[in-house]
């Protein structure tokens, strides 16, 4: 989801809440610690230089259970930040701690914001040399023919 899609769902909510991939939600007393844009700047395994841009949410818990962060606040600190850092219009990230910390995705399901697993991949599988997956048929669904003509689907 991109900053203008969350910061447009923001100002239809009422109340914020995240929801992890197990279902759970982030205690309802959490804090947006961070915003900031985060650039990575690398070469792929085919040696081609990429450069991607990030909007990245901490998400943080603590004891403080008198305080709740309103979508109308969540907004102003991410005015504040597109002024200050120039925040682009860019895919969000968010970092939340459980065991360790995670990076996630974010979407909406129209009550709360599911944090959603990302994964990686490898962005030159043309140039490193990785197979593309064959597609699969059932021997039983081959068509039975008496010859194996070119176009006939037995080879």
């Amino acid at each position: 989801m991109r900053l203008s899609q969350f910061t447009k769902i923001l100002t239809t909510q009422g109340q914020i809440s995240f929801q992890l991939p197990s279902g759970d939600l982030v205690p309802s007393h959490f804090h947006v610690t961070e915003i900031g844009k985060v650039i990575k700047h690398f070469i792929d395994c085919g040696g081609k230089e990429r450069i991607e841009t990030a909007v990245n949410f901490q998400l943080w818990e603590a004891d403080d259970y008198d305080h709740r962060l309103h979508p109308e606040r969540l907004i102003q600190i991410i005015e504040l930040s597109k002024n200050k850092l120039g925040l682009p219009d860019a895919e969000i990230e968010v970092e939340y701690q459980t065991d360790t910390i995670g990076k996630y995705g974010i979407d909406f399901d129209g009550t709360s914001f599911i944090l959603t697993n990302k994964t990686t991949d490898c962005l030159a599988q043309d140039a490193c040399g990785i197979a593309q997956e064959k597609t699969k048929v059932k021997v039983s669904e081959v068509p039975s023919q008496n010859s194996c003509a070119p176009g006939s689907g037995c080879c």
